[in-house]
This record gives structure tokens, sequence and C-alpha cells, in this order.
């Protein structure tokens, strides 16, 4: 009755006040094991479920491993292959790393802004990548800074292609955050949850470049969840590309001392040469009258 607004005194409350304050320690102290208590089972269930992701974690690990052996063994033997064939590969280097220091965002682009640019190595057309895969590109570049864009941008074109099959393809973004894939053809060998790569068709981003898994859409066709969306795009990679240079055609080599048929001095290419007579026309003349004599 006395805790209404309309009839609460002055004394009522500060007198209330005045013995909360003395009773919270106490009620702190009791409240303390009640907490502990009701700990307990979460307590427990978190220890089960760390237990089972450290279980899970250590099944990946040992297939890391193995794949990691079957990179290395993959790359000795590419490099091998190429001294054998002296191929020329596109040339690489260490990777820049940067931190996205804006999101300059609107209804016709998908950017992002990074803090690093032509001083430490950056360049127009270098891919950006993060911890997952492909992020987009640069495309404009100052001296301190650069911008990088999305391949959900309206701008955004990139040739890739199905892991599993090879199918060709072109990743188009349309300002949402599933790009789509256009151009795949008649009857495309691509299925739900196959992944995605860059092609390098284009010579601009080298092939490989993990982007994301083949999503179906209501109206048949395919959209693409990217890879990089696992997380806040705040570290990137800048991926110094330069495509190699492709070798030249070499003209055939001419014989030397021989002229081609029709064409010398005072000869035109629609004459026909004469063909001269060989010494063996006297012997076949006496075998043909030798034959008409014969009965």
């Amino acid at each position: 009755m006395f805790d209404r607004p309309s009839s609460r005194s002055e004394a009522f409350a500060s007198f209330r006040a005045s013995f909360t304050d003395i009773a919270s320690p106490l009620l702190e102290l009791a409240a303390q094991p009640i907490r502990a208590v009701k700990g307990i089972g979460p307590y427990f269930r978190a220890q089960g479920d760390l237990a089972r992701e450290n279980a899970e974690l250590r099944q990946q690990l040992i297939e890391a491993r193995y794949w990691e052996d079957l990179a290395y063994r993959q790359r000795d033997r590419i490099e091998v292959y190429e001294a054998a064939l002296n191929v020329q590969t596109a040339a690489t280097e260490d990777r820049i790393g940067a931190w996205t220091v804006a999101d300059p965002q609107g209804p016709f682009v998908q950017a992002r802004l990074i803090g690093r640019g032509s001083d430490s190595g950056v360049a127009d057309g270098y891919p950006v990548i993060n911890l997952y895969g492909l992020v987009g590109r640069v495309y404009e570049t100052g001296r301190r800074s650069a911008r990088v864009l999305l391949l959900t941008d309206l701008n955004s074109r990139v040739p890739v292609m199905v892991d599993r099959s090879n199918a060709r393809a072109i990743l188009i973004g349309d300002n949402s955050e599933y790009p789509r894939l256009e151009y795949l053809g008649r009857n495309p060998d691509i299925e739900e949850g196959d992944r995605i790569v860059s092609s390098g068709d284009d010579g601009v981003l080298p092939r490989g470049l993990p982007i994301g898994r083949a999503v179906p859409t209501r109206e048949g066709g395919w959209r693409i969840e990217l890879y990089s969306d696992q997380a806040p795009i705040d570290f990137v990679w800048v991926w110094p590309y330069v495509r190699a240079a492709q070798p030249e055609a070499e003209d055939a080599p001419a014989m030397e001392g021989v002229e081609p048929a029709g064409i010398g001095d005072g000869a035109t290419t629609n004459e026909v040469p004469e063909v001269p007579a060989t010494a063996d026309e006297p012997a076949q003349e006496q075998a043909e009258a030798a034959a008409e004599d014969a009965p």
C-alpha cells in the first residue's frame, strides 16, 4: 500500500533505501553459493561440449597433416615438370597484410578502403583475400591507401570454375550477399555445395583462389555463398600477382638457297614452269618401239 507512487511518503522511501543499503551485502553473500549450485549443470555441459570439440579438432588436425604432405608432394612434382618442360609460371611475391580502415558502401558500390598503397607494393588488379577466401581485387591505388572492389559489387566480373568438374562460368555481383553465376551453358556439370574457385582465364587473377560454394535458386539458376563472409572483413592480404608472359610466335625459318616456285626473275605466280627433259627419255622410246614389234 505504501509502495504506490501516489501514497508513498518521503520518510518511508528514505527508510527503505537505508534498509536496502544494509541488506544488499548480506543478500549478495547469500546469493553466491546459490549461483554456484545453479552453475554446476551448465559447467559440466560446457565441459562435454569442449571434449567433443577437442575430438573434432584432433581429427581435423590429422586430416590437415595428410593434405599438407600431399601439397608438398604435389609442389615437388610440379617443380620437376616445370623444369622438364621449361614452363614459365606466373610470378608471385609475398602477400601484403592490410587493415580495412573504411567501408565506403552505397546503393551502387560495395568496396573496402585498406591502409596500404603503392608505397607498400600494392597495385591495381591485385587480388585481395582474407583467411577464408577471395574478397575482391584492388581497383584504385594511392600512395598509402587503396580501394578494393568486392565480389558482390555490380561492376565485379570474375571468371570462375567448378573445382569438381572444371565447368566454366562468370561470377557477377549484383550488390547482394550471394553473387550469381552466368554463362554456364545448357547442361552445366554443377551440383549443390560444389566448391567454386577462380579459373584464371582472364589473366588478371591467379587460378585456384577459393571463392565459395554453389547454391541453387528457385528460378533454376545458381548463386555463390562466399567463403570470405564467414568472418568480418577486417584484416586482408593483398597478393601481388603478375601474369606469366606469353611466348611470342617465332616465324618459321626460311630454307636458305631455295626460292619459292613461280617466283623469280621475270616469273609470275600464274606461269607453269617447264619440265626439263631427262636423260632417260631415249631409252624409254626404244622400249616402247620394241614392245610394238613384239608378236
